[in-house]
C-alpha cells in the first residue's frame, strides 16, 4: 500500500482541529479523500482547509465510498464504539479516538469485533509519544531510582469544560477526556495487574454536569500504587510527574527533571541531578500515524494493544461507577 485514503468521520474539535493538521504532516503516507459530519457548518469549515474532500452527512454513505481505506473516529465519545464497529463490518480500518467506548461493555463488543477483524482495529492513545513520559519511564526502568513503589501523575488546568464535551449524557467528563491519557500512563507505571481501584470525581467550574475534577487511585497486585489527578480547576498546577523509589525520587515538570538518588553500590552517598528534557530526541504525540501507517501496510506491531485499551475503559467505568459524585462546592 502507498498512501492510505482516510475518511474522517466527525469534523469538531478532534477531527477538523487536531487530524487534519496532524496528516499534514505526513503527506507521503496518508490523504484525506473523506470527511463526514451531521453539521453542514463543521463540513464546510474542514473543507476550506480541504477543497478537494468528499462531504458526506451520513456514516453509512461515507463507508460506501470504495476509495476509503481507513475511517478515523473523531465523533462525540457516546459514538465511539458503535461508529468503529460500523467500520469494520464495512470492511474498512478503524482508527478510534479517546476513549475507545463509553462503557466496558462496548469495550468487550470492540475487543470481539477486533478478534474477528484481525489487524483492523487501532486506538488513539497518542499521549503514549509524550517526550516526558517517554523519559521518565526510561529512568524509571533503568534503575536508578531502585524497587518504584509510588507514582504520582498529575494534568491541572484552569478551563471551563463547555459544549458536549461537558454533558455526561453526550459521553463527556474529565475521566473520558484526561482520564483515558493518564489511565494508559498509569497502567504501565503500575507494571502489574491491577489490584484495587479507589476514585472520586467533582464538578468545580464546569458549565454542564459532567466532572472536571478527579482523583484516582491504583494498586497493583505487585503492591506498586499510582496516584492520579487531572482537573480543570487548578490555577498553579502540581509536577506532571513524581516517582517515589527506594533508592530515590524524581519530579518532572514541563521539561525539568530533578532527581536525588543514591550513588550506584553506596549506602549513604546521595547524587542531586537536574535533566532538562530534550523533545527532539524523543518520539512526540504525532508519531501515533507513523506506527498505524506502517502497522497498516507492512505489518508492524502496533504499540497500543487492544487488551490494554479495553482495560483503560474498564478502569475509568469502575471509576464512574464505584465513586459519590459531588457537586460544585461553590
Amino acid at each position: 500500500m502507498s498512501k492510505i485514503r482516510i475518511g474522517i468521520w466527525g469534523l469538531g474539535y478532534a477531527g477538523r482541529g487536531m487530524y487534519i493538521p496532524e496528516l499534514a504532516e505526513y503527506p507521503e503516507m496518508y490523504e484525506i479523500i473523506a470527511g463526514c459530519d451531521s453539521s453542514e457548518a463543521n463540513l464546510e469549515a474542514a473543507a476550506q482547509a480541504l477543497p478537494s474532500m468528499r462531504k458526506y452527512t451520513s456514516g453509512d454513505e461515507m463507508l460506501k465510498d470504495p476509495e476509503v481505506d481507513l475511517v478515523a473516529i473523531a465523533t462525540p465519545s457516546f459514538n465511539h464504539a458503535q461508529h468503529a464497529l460500523q467500520s469494520l463490518e464495512a470492511g474498512k480500518y478503524a482508527f478510534v479516538e479517546k476513549p475507545i467506548a463509553n462503557t466496558y461493555a462496548d469495550a468487550l463488543k470492540l475487543k470481539a469485533a477486533s478478534e474477528r477483524h484481525r489487524g483492523k482495529l487501532y486506538f488513539r492513545h497518542n499521549r503514549r509519544f509524550e517526550p516526558q513520559f517517554q523519559q521518565v519511564r526510561k529512568i524509571c526502568d533503568s534503575g536508578a531510582l531502585g524497587e518504584i513503589h509510588q507514582v504520582k501523575l498529575h494534568r491541572h488546568a484552569y478551563l471551563r469544560m463547555d459544549g458536549w464535551q461537558a454533558r455526561i449524557a453526550s459521553g463527556g467528563g474529565h475521566v473520558n477526556d484526561w482520564g483515558s491519557h493518564i489511565v494508559d500512563h498509569a497502567l504501565i507505571f503500575l507494571g502489574s495487574e491491577v489490584a484495587d481501584v479507589w476514585g472520586n470525581l467533582r464538578k468545580i467550574i464546569s458549565n454542564g454536569d459532567a466532572e472536571d475534577h478527579f482523583k484516582i487511585i491504583l494498586t497493583g497486585k505487585n503492591g506498586r500504587i499510582v496516584d492520579l489527578e487531572a482537573s480543570c480547576g487548578v490555577t498553579l498546577g502540581q509536577p506532571e510527574y513524581v516517582i517515589f523509589g527506594d533508592r530515590g525520587t524524581l519530579i518532572c515538570k514541563g521539561l525539568d527533571i530533578t532527581m536525588k538518588y543514591l550513588k550506584p553500590g553506596s549506602k549513604d552517598e546521595w547524587l542531586l541531578e537536574n535533566l532538562q528534557i530534550d523533545p527532539e530526541i524523543w518520539e512526540h504525540p504525532l508519531f501515533i500515524w507513523k506506527y498505524l501507517y506502517h502497522s497498516i501496510s507492512d505489518g508492524v506491531p502496533f504499540p497500543i494493544t487492544t487488551d490494554h485499551a479495553v482495560e483503560i475503559v474498564r478502569i475509568c467505568e469502575e471509576v464512574k461507577k464505584g465513586t459519590a459524585f459531588q457537586g460544585c462546592l461553590a
